[in-house]
């Protein structure tokens, strides 16, 4: 884990205040988390890259250190988000994971500064066959977060997780265990009291993050029938990433992008679960390979 870092602000388009966590030296890359994180789940990647890059952790808006999505949300919020972390830092490559990435790659046809995209099991609505699988498990999840049950949103989710990706037999056992508790509406509650407790400093709760997730998923499923009037016109050379296994929600995803992308390349990374940039759970080191080979 990493020791230090330097926190800055900057305010977006609309005013929004966005908190970022910088660390390491060299040439600029953005790490963008994906839904129900912040950037306090991707310290192990950024340590990884700090030796040869400046790292930056934007908590996106609407979690941690940045200010609220604000009535107007949607993916040119998240674009205006990652065009005020490029001015304010210079960097001009950027990293994203699941929502993190669809919104790096969005963002980059508006910001011309950003040069390098690589992604890691970003999801687009494009007619996969597990497609309307997942819009029930988010529908149902955006209920309850509605609803104020939090921690039957978490199970639900975690229940979805588990149903809809045959990777997470795959992992350590006592990660596997985790997972099968975490489909439990009890343990959730417990967790997230636990977790109150716990959060210090710049980290965002787990409560706050799944409230967070329920307004960014709407801006997802927006992404359907946009594939080709979008995401022909970026102009970032671009990296798509995938764990061996994925479903085929990530891999049609994928599959999509590629046929349009004027200029991408596809790596397939053995052991790979959706949440492998992440902390805790994945191995952020097989990323930070990859990352240092395509950004350098």
């Amino acid at each position: 884990m990493p020791g230090a870092y330097e926190k800055h602000f900057v305010a977006s388009k609309d005013g929004t205040k966005l908190g970022f966590r910088q660390l390491g030296h060299g040439p600029g890359i953005v790490l963008q988390h994906g839904g129900a994180l912040g950037s306090q789940h991707y310290m192990k990647l950024a340590g990884a890259l700090a030796e040869e890059f400046t790292v930056y952790l934007p908590d996106r808006r609407g979690r941690g250190m940045s200010g609220p999505y604000g009535p107007h949300y949607c993916i040119e919020r998240e674009d205006e988000d990652l065009a005020a972390i490029i001015a304010a830092t210079g960097a001009e490559n950027v990293f994203g994971a699941a929502d993190g990435g669809l919104f790096a790659l969005h963002a980059s046809m508006s910001v011309p500064a950003i040069r390098k995209v690589a992604v890691f099991e970003p999801v687009l609505f494009v007619g996969q066959p597990d497609l309307d699988k997942f819009k029930t498990t988010i529908d149902r999840g955006q209920r309850l977060v509605d609803s104020g049950d939090i921690a039957d949103a978490m199970a639900s989710l975690a229940k979805g997780a588990a149903d809809g990706d045959p990777r997470v037999q795959q992992v350590a056992a006592p990660l596997r265990l985790l997972g099968t508790i975490m489909t439990q509406p009890l343990i959730c509650r417990a967790i997230l009291w636990a977790d109150a407790k716990r959060v210090t400093g710049d980290d965002a709760s787990l409560r706050d993050l799944i409230i967070a997730w329920k307004e960014e998923l709407n801006v997802v499923k927006s992404t359907e029938g946009t594939l080709l009037d979008d995401y022909q016109n970026v102009t970032a050379d671009v990296l798509l990433l995938c764990g061996t296994g994925a479903p085929t929600l990530f891999t049609g995803t994928l599959d999509a992008l590629q046929s349009v992308l004027p200029a991408a390349t596809r790596i397939e990374l053995p052991g790979l679960n959706h949440g492998g940039a992440q902390d805790s759970g994945g191995n952020p080191r097989v990323i930070a390979d990859q990352l240092r080979r395509f950004f350098a």
